[in-house]
């Protein structure tokens, strides 16, 4: 494989995330949610930090069910404060709990794919950055989404969580130009 992304560390954990994972179209509602709520657990953190305990997270959130998330309470808020195998942070585990309500509210209604991929016409946005430094932090269509889904009721995932989301789950191809994961994202979208 030639010259990946420049942000990719050494960790065997992280190549394979940016080789096998970043930037692929992700069409599925519950796991575009999931993909969500772990870019809000990054907030003020490394996603290489949360993707070494993605696992955990699975387990304690119950591979991320947002049909069963949204009943839970204080007493499963408490258990998940206690849980050292996730981020224990009282404002991020309560706010997944109401994001899975209002991610039911938007997958009633119109589904929370189409709820996202509606906005691109359910094609990814090819970008052709030379650089890191190129690659924006947000944009107006992630300012977009994050107000529209902070109105349905989400929190933490204000416009640079919400594009660093885009780029996850391949609603934006931004894998550097050099990049050879580039060029294999560019045809999953055809």
């Amino acid at each position: 494989m030639g010259e990946r992304c420049g942000w990719v560390g050494q960790e065997d954990i992280y190549v394979a995330y940016h080789d096998e994972e970043w930037g692929v179209p992700e069409f599925d509602s519950r796991a575009l949610w999931e993909k969500l709520v772990l870019d809000g657990f990054q907030a003020g953190l490394s996603w290489i930090t949360i993707l070494k305990k993605r696992d955990n997270f699975r387990a304690a959130f119950r591979d991320f069910n947002p049909e069963l998330i949204a009943t839970w309470g204080e007493a499963e808020v408490a258990l998940l404060l206690q849980d050292s195998g996730i981020v224990r942070h009282r404002g991020k585990i309560e706010a997944t709990i109401g994001n899975a309500r209002a991610w039911l509210e938007i997958e009633t209604r119109e589904g929370f794919s189409a709820f996202l991929w509606d906005r691109i016409d359910g094609q990814p946005i090819q970008n052709h950055w030379q650089t890191l430094a190129e690659v924006p932090t947000q944009t107006p269509l992630s300012v977009e989404i994050s107000r529209d889904l902070k109105a349905k009721g989400f929190r933490f995932c204000g416009p640079t969580i919400v594009y660093a989301f885009m780029q996850a789950v391949g609603m934006v191809n931004d894998h550097l130009e050099a990049c050879p994961r580039h060029t294999e994202c560019a045809k999953m979208s055809l």
